[in-house]
């Protein structure tokens, strides 16, 4: 197979396509409507972030987007953590939904399209979804929640869990999920610290064609959280589903409710207006210390910015269907359910992406009659390894645009997409993060794409590459940093009293400057290529996850003293993920420890967080402070001077460094044999 090179010209739009495009649209309407005329993109995203007030209120005017009660001002002060958003204006994320609704015979265009591996194609109509919302909602009510309450989903990629989300944003609630194929202790880790009201569960879920029973899981959350009063069983799609709230032992305080009687009661909607940084949900980043931060956005952040970014990043309108392969606990979950705040379908499927056979994803976007399809790099990349050929597996030609993130895509994938999935397709990668739900770099239908890039910086997001001492770089590699606010960054972490986390977290590298915690180049003509983590964070198949909660699953079994782990994703390198395990005196690390180690992981966390390799180490390197070098360590196995990593003198056990000097050489060593030609 001919690869391509990293930056070659790969696809140009016609110019029916960059005229058709929403973003073409906005700058005609900021010309005619404003008086501004920009000569190209660059401009354009040049007064974006220069011009924060300017462009972030036209946002706000171009979507027509309404207040309850007016703004005082759009931005009250820039600093960053800090800044405060159309201070006075309320609203609700729910209400930018369903103005999408219609009325009459409009109704019954279908908001939601759906398929699992037993489940065939069905739709939900924008009636029918605002029927289940209200019911829902009315429900939720009845047990007790009211604005500022947390509701939390133990649910997968299912049309019950939208409805779940809207139905407690209706209401001024707070909604917090994790996707069932997380064990309990993951999941208690980040429930427990917001407390919620009440859990919305499936009892079970399908995967790879095998049926998973978590009905024992869900008894022991219930004991785990003293704040919960209610529990709402959701039929899960698996062999032995029951779906009986009163077959799984809760607390004495806990009332059960099953799905279908709580959307039993037909009433209109209600929808809560809330101020514009009131918060709408609760999602969990990757900690490299302590549990899992609890990240809040808020309702006008939310909507503000993924209205711009689904629009003019992804070209979204009401005439297309939506397909973004997610779990239900990764962010990319609620930026597909953002297809719905432009009126489009989204088309929602629950299943292994690989099961029965790599070419299922793709039957899905045909038969689900799909437009803009996305997935995490790691699926493309699988396929293309696989030799499948996508276009020869389905029918893809209503496909107009592909869009991949979670971790880098290499050149060769751009070269296989455009073999075997369409000629003329628009490719736009993007990156971004949890921790402010949108995206820094991605796509633009008015510009070329090159392979190995994303096209352009966001509007509105002023990103750069940082060298050590803070200077912008242009063609070299530096740490990506947001050097002005966006209307979607954290409101706050939650129980953060006094915002150090927060400010620990993003700000403690540039003073003012948030840093993202991703490696980065910015090209000369304005894309940019993403190559992995600058931190510790792990990335598995583009979910990204903290150190902290392995260190506790696995240092919590007797035979084990300390751990490290690191990830070695990097761009045009597969995943590989080594834990290294100090072991108590005399014992020794044989196979059956192991397994032990990865059943407890996969149990206690998921199958993601289970290392691809295992090793025993006399010593895990700290520094004087106590804190695991994690990062040095990776970049040793990636190939950095020995060196060049650490000071010795900065470490409170500088004599560890030998094994790994010595395990890095044969590593690298190794790995460079397995990719050299034949």
């Amino acid at each position: 197979m001919t690869t391509l090179e990293e930056g070659q010209l790969r696809w140009t739009p016609s110019q029916a396509f960059r005229d058709g495009s929403r973003i073409a649209h906005f700058m005609r309407w900021l010309e005619s409507e404003r008086g501004l005329a920009f000569a190209d993109y660059g401009a354009l995203w040049q007064w974006s972030v220069t011009d924060l007030e300017a462009f972030w209120d036209a946002i706000r005017a171009y979507f027509d987007l309404r207040f309850d009660t007016p703004a005082e001002r759009v931005l009250g002060s820039a600093q960053m953590p800090g800044a405060r958003w159309f201070e006075g204006a309320s609203l609700n994320y729910v209400q930018q939904v369903f103005r999408h609704a219609g009325s009459g015979a409009a109704r019954q265009r279908t908001a939601i399209r759906y398929a699992g591996e037993s489940i065939a194609v069905t739709d939900l109509s924008w009636d029918g979804l605002e029927q289940q919302v209200a019911s829902l909602a009315h429900a939720l009510r009845g047990m007790g929640v009211a604005r500022g309450d947390r509701v939390a989903g133990y649910l997968p990629n299912i049309p019950a869990t939208v409805v779940a989300f809207l139905a407690t944003a209706s209401l001024g609630a707070i909604w917090s999920g994790c996707a069932p194929d997380m064990g309990q202790v993951a999941v208690s880790d980040r429930f427990r610290q917001i407390e919620p009201k009440v859990l919305i569960a499936v009892d079970g879920y399908r995967y790879g064609g095998k049926a998973y029973d978590r009905a024992p899981v869900l008894a022991d959350l219930a004991a785990a959280l003293p704040s919960l009063t209610d529990l709402v069983l959701v039929p899960g799609e698996h062999t032995d589903a029951h779906a009986a709230p009163d077959a799984i032992p809760l607390p004495a305080n806990v009332r059960r409710h099953a799905w279908q009687a709580v959307l039993a009661h037909r009433v209109p909607l209600a929808i809560e207006s809330v101020p514009f940084d009131h918060p709408l949900w609760i999602v969990y980043s990757s900690g490299t210390t302590g549990m899992p931060k609890p990240i809040v956005h808020g309702h006008g952040g939310i909507v503000i910015e993924q209205l711009k970014l689904m629009a003019f990043h992804n070209n979204l309108g009401p005439d297309d269907v939506f397909h973004w392969y997610s779990s239900s606990g990764w962010i990319m979950w609620n930026a597909q359910i953002a297809g719905l705040l432009l009126g489009s379908t989204i088309a929602l499927y629950d299943g292994n992406p690989a099961w029965p056979d790599a070419g299922v994803l793709w039957r899905f976007v045909d038969a689900a009659r799909v437009t803009a399809f996305g997935a995490g790099a790691a699926f493309f990349t699988a396929g293309m390894k696989a030799g499948i050929e996508p276009a020869r597996v389905a029918d893809l030609s209503r496909l107009r645009a592909l869009g991949s993130t979670g971790s880098p895509l290499p050149a060769e994938a751009y070269d296989w997409i455009y073999r075997h999935v369409g000629a003329d397709i628009w490719l736009a990668p993007m990156s971004g993060g949890t921790d402010f739900a949108g995206s820094f770099v991605a796509g633009c239908p008015i510009l070329p794409v090159y392979s190995g890039e994303m096209q352009c910086r966001c509007l509105g997001a002023k990103v750069e590459a940082f060298d050590e001492a803070g200077n912008a770089l242009v063609g070299e590699v530096g740490e990506l940093v947001c050097t002005a606010p966006m209307p979607s960054m954290p409101l706050f972490l939650w129980g953060d009293t006094n915002g150090q986390r927060y400010r620990d977290s993003y700000f403690d590298t540039y003073p003012g400057v948030w840093r993202h915690g991703d490696w980065i180049k910015i090209t000369a003509h304005g894309g940019a290529i993403i190559y992995g983590r600058s931190d510790a964070t792990i990335n598995r198949h583009g979910i990204r996850m903290g150190t902290s909660e392995l260190y506790r699953v696995v240092e919590d079994l007797p035979e084990v003293l300390d751990s490290m782990v690191v990830d070695l994703e990097y761009l045009g390198r597969d995943s590989y993920m080594p834990l290294f395990v100090v072991l108590r005196e005399g014992m020794v690390l044989d196979d059956a420890l192991r397994d032990t180690m990865r059943a407890r992981i996969r149990s206690a966390l998921s199958s993601r967080h289970v290392p691809n390799e295992i090793l025993q180490v006399p010593g895990v390197p700290r520094t004087l402070s106590g804190k695991k070098m994690e990062v040095p360590i990776k970049k040793l196995l990636l190939g950095h001077a020995p060196g060049k990593i650490a000071n010795r003198d900065a470490m409170a056990n500088p004599e560890t460094l030998d094994w790994y000097f010595a395990y890095a050489e044969r590593f690298i060593a190794a790995r460079a044999s397995e990719s050299a030609p034949a």
